[in-house]
């Protein structure tokens, strides 16, 4: 793709999406920033199995940050479990400087690009964690712990509520399939959202879970 049709991208989907998500047109360039970088260490890395910007545009970028909104003025620390390349964490962390924000994947080369992010895009805020969440310990809980698809959703709670206490929001970005939580579980859903991704005809959901 060239320099024209790069740019093209960048001011009629993607500035475009954020204004519609309530995104200062400040975030435009640094979101497109890291979109370039996963794209390009993409092709060796094999981080996430959409290819082109323009699909992670509305993919990633704009399927991410849909969630911002759930995300409080009083928030200071978030985990994003199972980030992969990066996503909804990194965006958050671009679009909300004021929050720590943890990145958490076992994966290493993962890992490797996470760190290149944040040296590339100076982004202070974030700390990436190469570990299993199972085996993560935190020195203090997070006021909240996200995922995008990491895993089913008793799963993820199971797996993560080392990671908060009865004050935190546990957030899951899924797909339109309910999952219901099991009768056993310790955690109670709080609110189900659906979520509006401009540029996406796909059914999006935040799940808000807390322990009872």
């Amino acid at each position: 793709m060239n320099d024209t049709n790069l740019e093209k991208l960048q001011q009629n989907l993607l500035a475009p999406g954020l204004e519609a998500l309530g995104i200062a047109n400040e975030f435009v360039s640094p979101v497109w920033q890291y979109l370039q970088l996963l794209s390009k260490w993409n092709k060796a890395y094999n981080l996430t199995a959409i290819r082109d910007l323009e699909s992670m545009v509305s993919h990633h970028a704009l399927d991410g940050l849909s969630a911002h909104k759930f995300i409080l003025q009083s928030d200071k620390r978030l985990i994003d479990v199972g980030t992969g390349g990066g996503v909804p964490g990194v965006l958050l962390a671009i679009v909300r400087p004021d929050i720590a924000v943890f990145l958490l994947d076992a994966v290493g080369k993962k890992a490797r690009f996470l760190r290149q992010v944040k040296r590339e895009m100076g982004l202070h805020n974030v700390t990436v964690i190469h570990d299993r969440v199972e085996k993560y310990s935190p020195s203090e809980k997070f006021d909240v712990v996200i995922s995008r698809a990491f895993s089913e959703v008793n799963q993820f709670l199971s797996w993560t509520a080392h990671l908060g206490d009865k004050s935190t929001r546990f957030l899951a970005m899924k797909g339109p399939r309910d999952e219901p939580l099991e009768a056993k579980s310790t955690f109670g859903l709080v609110q189900a959202d659906e979520l509006s991704v401009p540029n996406l005809n796909e059914q999006r959901m935040l799940y808000q879970y807390k322990i009872k």
